[in-house]
Formats: structure tokens, C-alpha cells, sequence
């Protein structure tokens, strides 16, 4: 962790694809963070200041008080790739930000929700009436240019009478 550089760093041959990868840290992540007093602290301790060198029970009952009993801790990853795509983050930055390599596997972690059906199909219809408002206007311009000879028409003639 940079404090400074407001980076995070997972160095290559610690990650699951061997990897390494840098991302900035969010301004909640940084002031959670900076909390610490010396560069050699864990980011999980106990109350008495000792690492948690394995969360599973802490886990257990961090889900149970949320209500959400089969939450997998890997799921968040998988909600950080979802909500990086409904944010309209370029697919290849948040490939890059998850360590994965290859489409297929990007896919298997980036689910689509019904939510993002709805939201695609709403974004649709919405398309659909401004292309149909836009096809109404032209069309209204079609007919008032068709009129302009016969309007040049009669003001010509207008003219000519007042004289």
C-alpha cells in the first residue's frame, strides 16, 4: 500500500494468476487506511492488536447480521466486477482491476442481473421514441418544404397586387 501514490499493489506470484496489479484506492478506502501507525500493521488484527490470519467465523457472523447467510467472500468480487460494468467502466480496466485474463472467465464473474436486462430494455424503448420524435419532426419538415413554392407563391402575387 502507497499512502502517498493513493495505491494499492498485489506484487506478481502473490495473486491467483500470478500477476501483479495496481489499483488507486477510493477516498473511503485511503482514510480507512491511513488509520494505521506503523507500515508493518495488518490490515485485520484482533482487539488485542494480533493479525486474524483466518476470518471464516468473524465471516460467519458478519453475514448472519447482515442477513445474507450464504454470502461468499469471493462474491464481492464478483459485486465490485458487476457494479464496474453498470458504471460504464471499460470491460478491459475492470478485467485488468480483477486480475483476469481472458473474456470467458471475465464473463463468469461479471454477472448480468434481471436488473440489468430491465435497465437495457428500458434504455431501448427509450431510443425508440426519441428515433420516432426525430422520424415526426422530419417529417414535418418534409411537409412545410413541399408548401414553401406555393407560400413564395402567394406572397409574389401579394406584391404584385399592392401595386
Amino acid at each position: 500500500m502507497n499512502l502517498m501514490a493513493n495505491t494499492i499493489r498485489l506484487e506478481p506470484g502473490t495473486t491467483k494468476n500470478d500477476e501483479g496489479r495496481e489499483v488507486t484506492m477510493t477516498l473511503a478506502v485511503r482514510t480507512l487506511l491511513a488509520q494505521w501507525k506503523e507500515p508493518d500493521d495488518y490490515v485485520f488484527t484482533r482487539q488485542d492488536g494480533k493479525a486474524v490470519r483466518d476470518f471464516r467465523r468473524t465471516w460467519a457472523k458478519v453475514r448472519q447480521a447482515a442477513k445474507v447467510p450464504g454470502l461468499l467472500f469471493h462474491d464481492l468480487r464478483r459485486t465490485a466486477a458487476r457494479n464496474l460494468r453498470r458504471a460504464r467502466v471499460a470491460e478491459g480496466v475492470i478485467m485488468k482491476m480483477g486480475g483476469w485474463k481472458t473474456r470467458s472467465v471475465f464473463e463468469r464473474y461479471a454477472i448480468v442481473s434481471q436488473t440489468d436486462i430491465r435497465d437495457a430494455m428500458a434504455k431501448l424503448e427509450a431510443g425508440q421514441k426519441r428515433e420516432q420524435a426525430k422520424a415526426a419532426a422530419m417529417e414535418k419538415i418534409r411537409c412545410v418544404a413541399s408548401f414553401r413554392p406555393w407560400l413564395e407563391f402567394g406572397q409574389s402575387r401579394a406584391k404584385t397586387a399592392q401595386f
